[in-house]
């Protein structure tokens, strides 16, 4: 796939448990094209949490590799490491992990911070994100002045603030009411169309993986197409 901006090749991961080695992952293939949404479902256990952290460089393979944009992530140092997931990955998790002491603009503007970008940049891009969400009237809002819905979707600006190229989210929904949840699916597909940028889901919400370009399930350490069953 010439256009793929994540693709793992032959991933697996194992974890020692007991003295017994535990294979969560085995021989794992995924392309990922650009602009492309992508669901991935499975029980619980079967280590879809895990493949997300592959994915974005938390967590390290036991073989195979991860590229992104090109780069091999095994290859690369941890300060580029770094820098390639701050350029190119953002990050949306069932709980949204935002800083209670600050703002929901400070929020946003925290991965530019980051990357020492000027205040006054850190500020615009984090105003418009914020704005394309739907919160442009809550800037100076902290978490705790926000609903649940709210919350995600400060989460969701601050993932997309430094254009990635994909955005990893684990179950973006699975803490939210099902009015929050519905606005949440419709705010993934207008980013989706307006950015071009590729969504990779962990999600039990069979809804919002309905609205995906693929499903994918996870199986036995490998990723499988979504086969729905005859009624």
């Amino acid at each position: 796939m010439n256009n793929a901006v994540l693709v793992c090749e032959k991933l697996g991961k194992s974890f020692i448990q007991g003295g017994h080695e535990i294979k969560v992952l085995q021989d794992l293939d995924l392309e990922v094209a650009a602009g492309e949404k992508i669901a991935v479902i499975g029980v619980s256990g079967s280590g879809k949490t895990t493949l997300l952290n592959l994915l974005g460089g938390i967590d390290t393979p036991s073989s195979g590799r991860v590229l992104v944009n090109g780069s091999d992530l095994a290859v690369l140092g941890s300060r580029e490491q770094d820098l390639l997931r701050n350029h190119s990955l953002g990050f949306v998790y069932q709980f949204h992990h935002l800083l209670g002491e600050f703002s929901a603009l400070e929020n946003v503007a925290m991965p530019l911070i980051i990357a020492r970008r000027p205040w006054s940049e850190c500020q615009q891009r984090a105003r418009d994100l914020l704005t394309r969400v739907g919160l442009g009237a809550r800037l100076a809002h902290r978490p705790s002045q926000l609903s649940g819905g709210e919350r995600q979707r400060v989460a969701i600006a601050r993932a997309l603030v430094n254009n990635p190229l994909c955005v990893l989210m684990d179950e973006p929904t699975g803490n939210l009411d099902r009015q929050s949840a519905l606005s949440i699916h419709d705010l993934i597909q207008e980013l989706n169309e307006q950015l071009k940028t590729s969504f990779i889901l962990v999600t039990h919400d069979n809804t919002l993986a309905s609205r995906m370009d693929r499903v994918l399930v996870l199986q036995d350490g490998m990723l499988k197409p979504f086969q729905a069953q005859p009624q």
